[in-house]
């Protein structure tokens, strides 16, 4: 597992740095720093999500040590919003849906954390954001639009989409919080932005976004299934259909709110066929849309009424 021998000589190398002078740690730190954020957090490549599910909060608080001492380092910081946000859907809130019918209060729980991990995420890629923009974070939500006007670099994306992301989430299993669900526009200008900056990220990780979030979407022209269904068709040419996670967001997304089983079971048919192996890059994120697909297709008697 590439990213785990990554990490392991990272953490040792901290500790020979313990008593060394501070202008040497801090830039031994730096380079450690870029070597971790360059190789990522999320264990892509590996094939079993217990195991990353056990090791990704080593990675995650070895990564917020460095940030305590390079607070500023761009690529920590978005390291650190991608892993929380990864770590807290994969299993902290799909734990937590697949509870809910069993035990409400311990799923009520686990979201109550989830939203926390959320919330951690999104700041982390605001601080991210504020190393070029200073006061990003005042900026966008006093005037989200004019905040991220000032955003006009591709290479700024990564933390305009995990912004929204993390933002967007924390939102989804906060439906008491109204303070927090009136962010929504927030996150509605970050990943307008990042799409407008570049729709091809992460193989179409934006629009497998939008999938979702259309239907939520205030005051817009047109059907908001239409739509959603052209992020759908985009995000399936740009991961060239090798991606469970659009198959499994539409499904859930839009064949429910329009009642049509017969796609619903098709496209999470298609999710679980999907060979993990063909894309060793994304063989993680598979395995774990793969458990998602599972729970509403074991579901579908409660989830559609004829």
């Amino acid at each position: 597992m590439e990213n785990s021998r990554r990490f392991l000589p990272a953490a040792m190398f901290l500790i020979l740095l313990v008593t060394t002078g501070c202008s040497v740690r801090r830039f031994a730190v730096r380079r450690v720093g870029d070597a971790i954020a360059s190789s990522g957090t999320t264990f892509a490549s590996d094939d079993d999500p217990q195991l990353v599910r056990d090791a990704v909060p080593f990675s995650l608080k070895l990564i917020e040590s460095l940030l305590a001492e390079t607070p500023r380092h761009q690529g920590l910081l978005l390291a650190a919003s991608r892993g929380f946000t990864q770590y807290a859907y994969a299993f902290i809130q799909e734990d937590a849906d697949e509870m809910e019918t069993r035990d409400f209060a311990a799923a009520s729980e686990f979201r109550i954390r989830a939203k926390r991990l959320y919330l951690r995420a999104r700041d982390y890629a605001v601080r991210g954001l504020e190393v070029k923009y200073p006061e990003f974070g005042k900026a966008i939500r006093e005037n989200p639009q004019s905040a991220v006007s000032k955003v006009t670099k591709a290479s700024d994306v990564p933390l305009l989409y995990w912004a929204a992301a993390s933002w967007g989430a924390a939102i989804s299993v906060s439906k008491d919080d109204p303070n927090l669900i009136a962010d929504q526009l927030v996150v509605e200008a970050l990943i307008d932005r990042a799409l407008r900056l570049d729709e091809k990220f992460e193989d179409g990780s934006i629009h497998g976004f939008l999938i979702n979030y259309e239907l939520a979407r205030q005051g817009a022209a047109g059907n908001a299934a239409a739509r959603s269904k052209q992020h759908f068709e985009r995000a399936m040419e740009l991961s060239e259909g090798k991606l469970a996670s659009p198959l499994v967001s539409y499904a859930e997304a839009v064949c429910v709110t329009t009642q049509n089983r017969t796609e619903f079971e098709s496209l999470l048919k298609r999710a679980l066929a999907i060979d993990v192996n063909a894309r060793p890059k994304s063989k993680i994120e598979n395995l774990v849309m793969q458990r998602r697909a599972r729970w509403p297709l074991a579901r579908t008697e409660e989830l559609f009424t004829n």
